[in-house]
């Protein structure tokens, strides 16, 4: 496994529980990856042991070709961005992006030029003498950000650290961190579990899941091609249906059978559907020969701002599609064809009863 940043076969144990299991991860050097979960999947420890403020319980980390597994934190030249920012309130702008710096005990026209250049970068420029109070939510993480950057760590790692911003400025800082991070060029690591921020920050996303990895791959492929019934059912929104398979293999819903990718899965299955990609058309019209298609009629019709959210009753079940919120809204109770490419099948085996 080859990389610029390397964890292999990570593990952190917490008394009887393992909170990252064998977790194994190569980056490459400019690259930004998300690491995408719930909430007690692991993957803030795995951040926190990548900067040195927990040790593996097993494993080691490289950065650069070099073993910082048993590095101390000040000495790994990473930047790192909290959650609640961790700024000193005492302190001005310009002194809080100069901590690290004069830590380092570099000279002080060096401390200068970097704090200016961060500043630069991170679109503060004139507010070097505000206090952290006298900042709004988006210039503190920029204050943060500034401070991460100007040491010119070799790894930069964010912690959840656009879960404090409301959502207008969530999307403004989505941006802006990430124009920051193609610019500058350093190897990013975010942690998140907002689906949306791994999605449009990152080059690729580790859908994380009990300590463990379930699937690194692109944002497309993360959301078009799931590798496991997780993936599919935390990334996105889908509908789960129940299938079973006909004589050739193929899935059956609600008595119809579909096409569907090849797939090696065997016994029951259950079929997921993104809403997205269903197309609703009127039941009088030709379905494309190339398509899947369940009939059904119209429950509801939801507007929900820039979308349309269309519950379908199907022989499979209640479906539901979305279509964009110009298009006329089909009445209730009108029959429909809900269509969908048979790409767009997703397979898993059943899981419990």
């Amino acid at each position: 496994m080859n990389g610029y940043v390397v964890l292999r076969s990570l593990a952190r144990r917490y008394d009887d529980v393992w909170a990252v299991s064998d977790l194994s991860l190569a980056i490459q050097q400019g690259e930004s990856v998300a690491l995408l979960g719930p909430s007690g999947c692991g993957k803030t420890t795995t951040l926190r042991m990548i900067a040195g403020l927990l040790a593996p319980t097993s494993g080691t980390i490289e950065v650069g070709g070099r073993d910082i597994t048993q590095v101390p934190p000040h000495r790994r030249n990473l930047g790192y961005v909290f959650q609640s920012y961790a700024l000193f309130p005492h302190m001005d702008v310009r002194a809080n992006v100069a901590f690290g710096l004069e830590e380092r005990r570099l000279a002080r026209d060096e401390v200068a030029r970097r704090v200016a250049d961060a500043l630069a970068q991170v679109r503060l420029v004139g507010l070097e003498a505000r206090r952290p109070r006298a900042l709004s939510g988006g210039q503190q993480q920029r204050v943060a950000l500034a401070r991460a950057l100007a040491i010119q760590p070799d790894l930069l790692l964010l912690d959840e650290s656009l879960s404090n911003l409301d959502a207008k400025l969530r999307d403004a800082m989505r941006l802006e961190i990430r124009e920051i991070q193609k610019s500058s060029g350093v190897t990013t690591i975010f942690v998140t579990h907002d689906q949306t921020e791994a999605l449009t920050l990152c080059d690729r996303v580790a859908v994380m899941n009990a300590g463990r990895i379930e699937q690194v791959a692109s944002p497309r492929d993360i959301y078009d091609r799931p590798a496991t019934r997780f993936v599919a059912a935390f990334v996105g929104r889908s509908n789960q249906i129940a299938a079973t398979r006909d004589a050739a293999g193929n899935p059956v819903l609600g008595g119809i059978a579909v096409k569907a990718p090849p797939t090696r899965h065997a016994g029951e299955i259950d079929v997921f559907l993104r809403p997205q990609r269903i197309v609703l058309r009127p039941a009088a019209e030709p379905v494309p020969v190339d398509h899947n298609a369940l009939p059904g009629r119209i429950r509801s019709v939801l507007f929900v701002g820039d979308r349309l959210e269309i519950a379908v009753e199907t022989p499979a079940g209640l479906v539901m599609a979305e279509a964009p919120a110009t298009h006329d809204a089909p009445p209730d109770g009108a029959a429909v064809n809900a269509t969908w490419r048979p790409e767009d099948t997703l397979t898993f085996p059943r899981e419990g009863p």
